[in-house]
């Protein structure tokens, strides 16, 4: 029936290229497509059926365990493999629950518990919870500590010195020198003036290396352990393979939803075609009005899957040293040169690329990755990609000597040496935008 509609009834091609042209596009459906309510489905959501039994016998035939006392190591840990569901405040909830805390203070405590933020700070104001529990503020205090000594350590703190100073009086000696280093001296630790702490302390340079190493181990974001996120996987929109000197492109069609024109409409139509007109009539022209709407629908994502691939093809072509040698050989691309391929309006490839994922031989990236500005070359042979002149930055601090790492100017020379003419201000953007700390904070003494 789809097909007799297409060549007698449905739309036609420049019809339905007009339409896609005009109407917003949006994500084919991964799902059945829902029908307006009050109407019956047309259209029919193919789904495989699983054979449970099948199933079944196939987890059943897996070999059993030796019989032996000793387990192998490489079998799986099952513990392990359980998602830690519980979060932060029912876990600090339930710790109090099981305390010796009187009524009135697991009651303090909980308001306390409700005022941590994801990384387990408090951020509310005890004098405030404390009056209006009606609860002296030394014991509202003494709560806080409690808390602040429970799983995770130094949750509930108010500070980051705070945080560490508890870890730290819980895992070293209270005159330790890590203790007295946060306590005291924790802003100098970070600004490196260790002069200041070994004028301070009366300790050698020794000595403050292994306490700041033995600072780096406690936590300073406790409650993120306990952070309920569900991990986001990827899959694929497109696969690019390189099949000999060439590049295949596959389009993933696994999630796209497999439709077809109902049967059962097919024989409304015939019974209302038999009747002819009058009150078959009305129920031809409703029937025959849907059956257009679903082939139209089932055509716009034929055509955007055809987009898709005729994008990535355009990608391909511009962007082969990617393919070939990685990130450093991006090179510049904008919408309008893949528009100008494709045949389309820039804000349909924009559409089009928008949580779009490729899988290269080089990686998985989305596909607005390709698209990047230039910056120019000394030697006039062509910009280069603002992404990988990134992608340089961060390669010569990965090689750096962390003893005299590389100021922006210098890299800024660098580049220069590489024919890449570039302001400083820009590398320190770029620098930045990767989270890569300046030149002063990535020195190391020690």
């Amino acid at each position: 029936v789809l097909e007799e509609l297409t060549e007698d009834e449905a739309y036609s091609d420049e019809q339905v290229e007009s339409m896609e042209a005009k109407e917003a596009e949006s994500d084919a459906p991964t799902e059945e497509a829902p029908a307006p309510q009050g109407e019956e489905k047309i259209l029919d959501g193919k789904q495989d059926n699983i054979d449970w039994e099948d199933y079944m016998e196939s987890f059943s035939s897996a070999p059993s365990l030796p019989s032996t006392r000793e387990v192998p190591n490489e079998l799986p840990n099952y513990e392990n493999m359980v998602a830690n569901t519980t979060d932060l405040v029912t876990h600090l909830e339930w710790q109090v629950s099981m305390s010796d805390l009187a009524e009135d203070e697991r009651i303090l405590a909980r308001v306390i518990i409700g005022n941590l933020d994801e990384e387990g700070y408090f951020t509310g104001s005890l004098d405030d919870i404390a009056a209006e529990l009606k609860f002296d503020r030394e014991d509202a205090e003494e709560v806080l500590k409690y808390l602040q000594r429970l799983d995770p350590m130094g949750v509930a703190a108010r500070d980051l010195r705070e945080c560490l100073l508890v870890q730290a009086e819980m895992m070293f000696e209270t005159e330790a020198l890590p203790t007295r280093i946060i306590e005291k001296h924790l802003a100098d630790l970070e600004r490196r003036n260790y002069q200041a702490i070994i004028k301070s302390l009366g300790c050698t340079m020794e000595e403050i290396a292994d306490a700041a190493r033995r600072i780096q181990e406690l936590n300073p974001k406790p409650g993120r352990a306990y952070a309920v996120n569900d991990a986001q996987y990827i899959t694929p929109d497109v696969y690019v393979y390189k099949v000999g000197d060439d590049y295949t492109i596959q389009l993933n069609e696994d999630g796209l939803p497999k439709l077809r024109v109902s049967h059962y409409y097919k024989k409304i139509l015939d019974q209302a075609r038999a009747e002819g007109r009058g009150k078959g009539g009305v129920t031809k022209e409703y029937i025959t009005e849907k059956l257009r709407a679903a082939v139209w629908l089932i055509k716009s994502i034929q055509n955007r899957q055809k987009t898709i691939y005729k994008v990535m093809e355009s990608i391909v072509r511009h962007q082969r040293d990617f393919f070939e040698k990685g990130v450093q050989c991006l090179k510049p691309m904008v919408l309008r040169d893949v528009a100008g391929d494709v045949g389309v309006h820039e804000s349909t490839i924009s559409r089009v690329t928008t949580n779009k994922y490729v899988h290269t031989p080089v990686g998985t990236f989305e596909l607005k990755y390709f698209f990047n500005s230039g910056i120019a070359t000394q030697d006039g042979g062509g910009d280069v990609a603002s992404e990988a002149v990134r992608e340089k930055i961060k390669a010569m601090i990965a090689k750096e000597d962390p003893k005299r790492p590389l100021s922006d100017q210098k890299i800024v020379e660098l580049l220069k040496d590489d024919g890449i003419d570039i302001a400083r201000r820009t590398v320190a953007k770029y620098r930045e935008g990767l989270g890569i700390l300046s030149s002063a904070r990535r020195k190391k003494i020690f």
